[in-house]
């Protein structure tokens, strides 16, 4: 660790540009220096908060020659511009997830960063969580056998909290509505642990919520392992819950929010509790970023990998829509 924090400058403010800036100040590798958004009341309030300078333009921050990353939690739909333009600036970019809204703006991007020499990290920070790192470490170790299956539910009751002027609540700047907000997050996790998802059926409704979007969805997929697995994700239900089960030939993992992990092994019926000490996964993954910027290591999810994963929520998208099933290289091509 070193003892001179990565200088960062945070892009867009909104609710989440606090979730990261919290978490930055978390952990000593990297640092909020200044922050930018259109809205002088928002950037200002940010600045007091976080203890950085609000300025007046992007282009300040680019020109800022002490500043080494952004940290871009922008909406979707201008992901690209904003990516290209820090990248141009020989700046690395933290990018909250999904990389974009498109597949085409997703592969510009990854082959600008890659032109410019810097680095794109992506924010899936789900896959870090203890519980899900304790699965994929024995399944390395075999214990799980032949893969065969697994069922997720990400949700949460947005109602009463759902903001219409948003963009993260409209068909135009969250196509597939509650499928991309948080269902990308379980996609990118399964595909951690069953590899990748090689086709897609998917079905939407919108049940509760207002605005033009999906409140809840589901994907059944097939991975290219031939393990078939099933999500579900909502806006619309009681609380918020999160429920993954992983199935395998040797072993079974069970996890849910309140009660933790489990596991069950083949021939008995021993339900056995795993502890996993919670960690704290999204600074986790900003000190990779960091550790990137200093050492020119590749981010766990890069372009490329955020470009695949959001295929699969495109997939979906248009499963449901076409009623038919998906091809995930379909949407890559």
């Amino acid at each position: 660790m070193s003892s001179n924090p990565v200088r960062v400058a945070s892009l867009g403010m909104g609710w989440w540009s606090d979730v990261l800036a919290d978490a930055a100040g978390r952990t000593p590798d990297i640092e909020i220096v200044k922050c930018f958004t259109r809205s002088e009341d928002k950037r200002n309030a940010f600045a007091e908060k976080y203890n950085c300078q609000a300025v007046a333009s992007y282009d300040e921050i680019l020109a800022d020659d002490s500043i080494q990353g952004i940290i871009n939690t922008t909406p979707n739909s201008v992901h690209l511009e904003t990516t290209r333009a820090a990248a141009e600036a020989g700046k690395h970019v933290f990018l909250d997830k999904p990389i974009a809204n498109t597949i085409s703006d997703a592969k510009a991007i990854t082959q600008i960063v890659k032109d410019c020499g810097t680095i794109l990290s992506v924010g899936y920070q789900r896959r870090r969580e203890s519980h899900f790192q304790w699965i994929r470490d024995r399944i390395a170790e075999g214990k799980f056998g032949k893969m065969v299956q697994a069922e997720a539910n990400i949700s949460r009751d947005r109602e009463g909290k759902f903001d219409l002027t948003s963009w993260r609540y409209t068909a135009a700047g969250m196509p597939g509505g509650v499928m991309l907000q948080i269902g990308v997050h379980y996609v990118d996790v399964l595909e951690t642990i069953l590899g990748q998802v090689q086709s897609v059926s998917g079905m939407t409704s919108q049940l509760v919520l207002p605005g033009d979007n999906p409140d809840v969805a589901g994907l059944l997929m097939k991975h290219d392992s031939g393990a078939v697995s099933t999500l579900s994700a909502g806006y619309a239900s009681a609380s918020e819950y999160y429920l993954m089960n992983i199935y395998g030939k040797e072993m079974t993992a069970y996890y849910d929010l309140h009660n933790g992990l489990r596991t069950l092994k083949r021939h008995s019926d021993e339900v056995v509790p795993v502890t996993c000490e919670k960690n704290d996964a999204i600074a986790e993954e900003l000190e990779e970023f960091a550790a990137c910027i200093r050492d020119g290591a590749k981010p766990t999810v890069d372009g490329q990998r955020a470009t695949e994963s959001l295929a699969v929520i495109l997939a979906g998208i248009t499963s449901a829509k076409e009623g038919r099933t998906v091809d995930v290289a379909e949407i890559l091509a």
